[in-house]
């Protein structure tokens, strides 16, 4: 699978902004996770990032940097999957819309982010480390 840390500039100095969706389906429904999803047979990991972005946020992100993978056995309660994750930062204009299997989407500060679905919490800090 695939995931995607999406960050704005957020409305002041110093002050980024993340893209979250609340997940509509099990495991995890109600629940805020960064976006992303399974990859389909005829793609890559960019591909699929690329799309699952697009098909849950409506967000287009030009320039996707890996940032690693996750394995951990159980970090899907659904069975044995792995994931890599993705970064990217977008213009501060830019809105998200919920589509397919996402309820909610919405742009979250960095410092006041809600409890996260799966390990996304450790996503984002893999990518933090990265920017600093």
């Amino acid at each position: 699978s695939v995931d995607l840390v999406i960050t704005r500039p957020g409305p002041g100095a110093g002050i980024r902004e993340l893209l979250l969706i609340q997940r509509r389906h099990d495991p995890y429904a109600g629940c805020w996770a960064l976006p992303g999803g399974f990859v389909d047979p005829n793609e890559t990991l960019a591909q699929a990032a690329s799309r699952e972005l697009l098909e849950e946020t409506g967000v287009v992100a030009d320039s996707l940097e890996e940032i690693g993978s996750w394995s951990a056995p159980g970090r899907d309660p659904r069975g044995r999957v792995i994931s890599t994750a993705f970064r990217a930062t977008v213009p501060s204009d830019t809105t998200a819309t919920a589509a397919d299997d996402a309820h909610a989407a919405g742009w979250f500060r960095l410092d006041q982010l809600p409890h996260l679905a799966f390990d996304h919490a450790e996503m984002i800090l893999a990518s933090e480390k990265r920017t600093s």
